[in-house]
């Protein structure tokens, strides 16, 4: 499973302000990577938008990234940051994976046939 957060810190941010963003993602990266289940992160900033960030987080099933997030010092420590993600979906099931080589890992969903119902109520 690939966790995918995508922050827009303050767009007038000063130089200072994006270097202790960095500092407080590189924390939040750091604490997730101690959790069970978690494969591997990076964190990126947009080659052409230096206001634009991303924190990608892969976990080894939607409830090892969950049990991730439930992590007492992920809790106290990294929520403040991870809560201001933009508001978009940030988790993806992984369906196909191509390793260098060409080693290929396929694997069919786990949703639910009725896991939009919430949002094909509210007319999304």
């Amino acid at each position: 499973m690939i966790a995918l957060l995508q922050f827009r810190p303050d767009d007038d941010a000063e130089e200072f302000q994006a270097e202790r963003f960095q500092a407080e993602a590189e924390q939040a990266l750091r604490l997730l990577a101690e959790r069970p289940g978690f494969v591997r992160g990076s964190l990126g900033r947009a080659t052409d938008d230096a206001g634009s960030w991303l924190l990608l987080t892969e976990w080894e099933s939607v409830g090892a990234y969950r049990r991730g997030l439930g992590g007492y010092q992920v809790k106290l420590r990294a929520t403040p940051l991870l809560s201001q993600a933009l508001d978009q979906p940030s988790a993806y099931e992984q369906l196909l994976r191509i390793e260098p080589g060409g080693q290929e890992t396929a694997r069919a969903s786990d949703r639910a046939a009725d896991a939009d119902w919430g949002s094909r109520l509210a007319g999304n």
